[in-house]
């Protein structure tokens, strides 16, 4: 299933479920990146820009599964640390000591869900026309013109 799991990254990097993590209180003076940060400031910072960031990702805003994809022995393998182990290039369960403790249960849970969505039902858009992908900002990152679809059930 790793075509699966690459859709369900590449969501997740440019639609994360939270766009900003917790404040954190810095415990001891730094510099970061030129910047003096002082001991007892509050920081905090956008999960959804790590993953549009254009330093970290090639045409961020472009879906390719292939981020998250390398073929190994003739077979597609995915390949990713989502838990953010080695590095740390999107963070949509929080990264490293503070990563969601149910990260493997959810990413377990969304292809289980996907799948069967697929599986079991035929999905066809709204008077048969071609679906508007394009996006605007809100809160979130939603769909500029919200999806209608027709959900059948196959019969196969």
């Amino acid at each position: 299933m790793p075509y699966l799991e690459a859709i369900l990254l590449e969501t997740l990097r440019r639609h994360p479920p939270e766009h900003f993590i917790l404040p954190r209180v810095v415990t001891e003076n730094t510099v970061m990146e030129g910047y003096d940060i002082p001991m007892n400031a509050m920081v905090n910072f956008t999960v959804v820009e790590m993953g549009w960031d254009p330093n970290v990702w090639e045409d961020p805003m472009k879906f390719r599964l292939e981020r998250f994809m390398s073929e190994e022995g003739g077979e597609e393998k995915m390949v990713f640390d989502i838990k953010g182990a080695t590095e740390i290039k999107m963070m949509p369960f929080g990264a490293g000591r503070r990563v969601c403790p149910a990260i493997t249960l959810a990413l377990l849970h969304q292809k289980y869900f996907v799948a069967n969505l697929v599986r079991d039902f035929k999905w066809t858009s709204e008077g048969g026309e071609e679906v508007d992908l394009s996006e605007k900002q809100d809160f979130t990152m939603v769909m500029k013109n919200p999806l209608q679809v027709h959900i059948t059930i196959r019969m196969n």
